[in-house]
């Protein structure tokens, strides 16, 4: 388990030992199961408190595919520097599928926190429930998922292979966009462009794909509301 902050630093590259998951399936019940308790965790919360004026969130992912962890790493950074963009910073926990239920202080067997998301990093879109989606799927109120795939296509058609960790940040931060914006959160321009071509790979390269000033203000109240449910009594960490 490793904790990464948004800022910019280097780490070597390592292949990660991850077993392929055969037939996997994205557990429905389980996702749902997360949203409902967040919902009922934080009832008619009272949002009281100071603004955080560089609010932040932490991620915490966990990968099941191939990808080197070098890969990851740079891919969270690309996706960190776009959040910034917007306003907000971000705390990223690099959680090692099957991590041990016995680890001691593991913020990744922490409870979740209402300024907490979970990203998980699938191989393709196989065994997806969810409607048709390209990058991956969000499940309010906590849950993102990317494909993997997608954006290493994106980067193989554009001559960019070389470049996958950026086309991966920018899905990883429109994924993370539809947590904090809604699901219906698409729009004709900039990172939350539903469909990318070699355009939109383009603009990720020169790092022009980002959130709009609109979409960081929302972020930004959407982030500020899960700042104030922690000061809400009873919703304090433990």
């Amino acid at each position: 388990m490793k904790i990464e902050s948004g800022k910019q630093h280097s780490r070597p590259e390592k292949t990660s030992k991850v077993p392929p998951l055969h037939g996997f399936r994205p557990n429905v019940k389980a996702i749902a199961g997360i949203a409902v308790a967040m919902a009922m965790a934080f009832p008619g919360a009272s949002f009281a408190g100071p603004e955080d004026p560089r609010p932040n969130i932490r991620v915490r992912v966990d990968n099941y595919t191939q990808a080197s962890s070098g890969t990851i790493a740079r891919a969270e950074r690309e996706a960190a520097r776009i959040l910034s963009e917007a306003g907000l910073q971000t705390v990223w926990v690099d959680c090692p599928v099957g991590h041990s239920l016995s680890a001691a202080q593991d913020p990744c067997q922490e409870p979740l926190e209402p300024a907490d998301l979970v990203l998980r990093i699938l191989p393709n879109a196989t065994g997806n429930k969810f409607q048709d989606t390209v990058f991956g799927f969000a499940v309010q109120p906590v849950l993102a998922s990317v494909y993997y795939d997608y954006p290493a296509r994106l980067a193989r058609s554009d001559n960019a292979k070389s470049e996958l960790h950026v086309v991966l940040g920018c899905v990883i931060a429109h994924e993370l966009g539809h947590l904090l914006l809604g699901s219906n959160s698409h729009s004709s321009s900039g990172i939350m462009q539903p469909r990318w071509e070699r355009k939109q790979v383009r603009e990720a390269m020169t790092g022009g794909l980002l959130f709009n000033p609109a979409q960081a203000k929302s972020i930004q109240v959407e982030r500020q509301k899960r700042t104030r449910l922690l000061a809400v009594p009873g919703n304090e960490p433990r």
